[in-house]
């Protein structure tokens, strides 16, 4: 079955066809940038691409994905082709040195506010953790192969010799002001991804293209390759003089670097890119006019793949508003990874996604449905059949649903439909059958794209903090033998107590378990 996928180039579904059938699909993603801890709608659009990648795994692909930790050259203004505002980096010192200066680092973190390396590092390391946590497999590629997520400040010399080759080719030039931009002019194709075109994009129209510095340029869209900004953090020696990369050339030397063929028919091509929707202008158009001029294709990207923003109960995401969560502050709540990942995923992802704290009670107990059943097909306590069972059976529709422009809604509403109809028996013997092993096998490559069953734990740091995981199951032992002696009043005490606490159990085949409760 074809996997069929909207590309924002094409602005329609295609089929996705590799450019190297027998190898694997080159798959770029743009990462965070490391200056604070990553908020809920960039791993949006991270799991989503994790899904994509598992959906190609789950078909069959060999996947070599690479996400890149951007820790230079990211302003805090990114709608403008160069970039305005601060030094996100900057803005950390600024912000760290605050803290330092009023105790409110957090503990156990000791941070130089004036080293943005350490800063980068830092955060680098914050972000990797939650992506361990939530299941983001480029993060476990990386561990084994440190290449997979590259970060710019060790891709200065790559990123110097592609100006270089522009600026032979006439592509590129040096500015009145001694930096390099970009011609626009000299790439026709410029604003075919976002639908701009050279001719709109001029100096305040929409605030599209920066003011800064105009007169040294030769069309106002023309955009930075390198930046002699001396008030910048970060700076190294180049054949233009001390500086940094423009944030959008980053990706180009490292995609290309890292993916593409140095030479052939295809030669600078990667097949898949990934980002937010906010990257398609101006960082993925810079990204396509750099790659092509340098490697002289007509393609940079064979697909081009941007998940939709992320709201959070229907309002935009502020720290003002109150509204503002990273991973971390979900997961200390007691919701679980599986739940925020699905939470997050579930909403197709050319759709805005409506985060809600409902939402996550609901992946919650569906996620916990889901672990029930593994757990008694582990046991083998299914109803004997002729046949495939229903979880078997689902999986071709489970396909059709991915191979439509990953339909989760729909795969999970096939699972479901497949968990409703399993015959299982509670009162049989615990043992393997052939017909459990199937049907287990068949939930396991389902949540092979899912990736929810093995991440549905309250994370260990919060549960074990002040004995609180000593104390519960402490009071659960307690409610067992009250049940036990037939005790109920003290049993559905002990329960009371420990809903007081903000936990929830479950009894269970396997006995009782617990979570944390959402509010």
């Amino acid at each position: 079955m074809p996997l069929r996928l909207h590309d924002t180039l094409e602005r329609r579904q295609i089929d996705f066809e590799p450019i190297d059938p027998d190898g694997p699909v080159t798959f770029y993603t743009c990462g965070p940038t490391v200056y604070d801890y990553a908020h809920i709608g960039n791993f949006r659009s991270f799991l989503n691409a994790d899904v994509l990648r598992r959906t190609l795994e789950f078909l069959g692909y060999e996947v070599r994905h690479v996400m890149n930790i951007t820790d230079v050259g990211h302003m805090t203004d990114d709608a403008v082709a160069d970039g305005g505002g601060e030094d996100k980096m900057a803005v950390a010192g600024k912000r760290l040195q605050e803290a330092k200066k009023s105790g409110r680092l957090p503990e156990g973190v000791e941070l130089d506010p004036d080293d943005p390396n350490a800063i980068a590092d830092f955060y680098a390391e914050a972000f990797m953790e939650d992506g361990r946590i939530l299941g983001l497999g480029v993060v476990d590629d990386a561990e084994k192969d440190p290449t997979l997520m590259p970060r710019p400040t060790r891709w200065i010399p790559q990123m110097i010799a592609l100006i270089e080759r522009l600026i032979e080719d006439g592509n590129a030039y040096v500015g009145g002001d001694g930096a390099v931009y970009f011609s626009v002019a000299s790439f026709p194709a410029y604003g075919r991804l976002s639908g701009n075109t050279v001719d709109a994009l001029r100096a305040g129209e929409g605030g599209r293209v920066s003011s800064t510095n105009q007169a040294a340029k030769r069309h106002p869209a023309d955009f930075l390759l390198w930046n002699p900004d001396p008030s910048h953090l970060m700076r190294w020696a180049s054949p233009w003089g001390e500086g940094y990369p423009g944030w959008h050339l980053e990706c180009s030397a490292m995609a290309q670097g890292l993916l593409a063929a140095d030479e052939g028919p295809h030669a600078g091509q990667i097949d898949l890119h990934s980002g937010g929707e906010d990257n398609i202008f101006p960082h993925h158009e810079c990204e396509i006019a750099q790659s092509c001029a340098a490697s002289k294709s007509e393609r940079f990207a064979r697909h081009w793949f941007h998940t939709r923003h992320l709201v959070v109960e229907g309002e935009k995401m502020s720290k003002s508003g109150g509204n503002f969560h990273t991973v971390r502050d979900i997961l200390d709540r007691g919701v679980t990874p599986a739940a925020l990942r699905l939470e997050l995923v579930r909403t197709h992802y050319r759709q805005n996604a409506n985060f809600t704290m409902q939402g996550l009670r609901d992946c919650g107990r569906m996620v916990d449905r889901w672990c029930r059943l593994r757990d008694r097909l582990v046991a083998g306590r299914v109803v004997p059949g002729e046949g495939p069972g229903p979880l078997e059976s689902a999986l071709a529709g489970f396909e059709a649903a991915v191979s439509d422009d990953l339909n989760l809604a729909r795969a999970i509403g096939v699972l479901n439909e497949a968990a409703n109809a399993s015959r299982l028996d509670d009162d049989a013997e615990s043992g393997s059958s052939e017909r459990a092993a199937a049907e287990l096998a068949a939930l396991l490559r389902m949540d092979g794209i899912l990736g929810v069953l093995d991440r549905n734990v309250v994370r260990a740091s919060d549960a074990e903090a002040g004995g609180l995981t000593a104390e519960i199951e402490s009071k659960i032992a307690a409610r067992t033998e009250a049940k036990a002696r037939k005790d109920w009043a003290a049993a559905d005490a002990m329960r009371d107590e420990l809903a007081a606490m903000g936990i929830a159990i479950k009894d269970g085949p396997d006995g009782t378990t617990w979570t944390r409760i959402v509010e």
